[in-house]
Formats: C-alpha cells, structure tokens, sequence
C-alpha cells in the first residue's frame, strides 16, 4: 500500500469517527449517519489497497 494511499484511508476513518462522535453529542442522527458513512469510505479504500498488496506479492 503506497503511503500516501493508506494516509488517506487513515485519515478519512478519524474524520467520520470525528464527525460521528460530535453528532451523538450533539444529538443530530443524520449528522451521525454521514460520519459513519465516512468511516466506512476509509475502511473500504485501505480494504482495497491491502488486497492491491496482496496480489503484487
């Protein structure tokens, strides 16, 4: 996984788990839904970019 590829993916999961926090204190469920969306985005590219490792190996 390139370095700049797997920052990304790191950072895009600490902004949704951020943003999702903030929204359950805040109470705001749809604020809440798109943290977790976002968190999920960054799973996925760093999901992609293990399996991109895998098979150049």
């Amino acid at each position: 996984m390139s370095a700049s590829e797997k920052a990304k993916a790191k950072a895009e999961q600490m902004a949704g788990k951020a943003v999702r926090k903030a929204a359950g204190v805040k109470g705001d469920k749809k604020l809440a839904a798109k943290g977790s969306a976002l968190e999920g985005r960054g799973k996925a590219r760093e999901a992609k970019e293990k399996g991109k490792d895998h098979f150049k190996r």
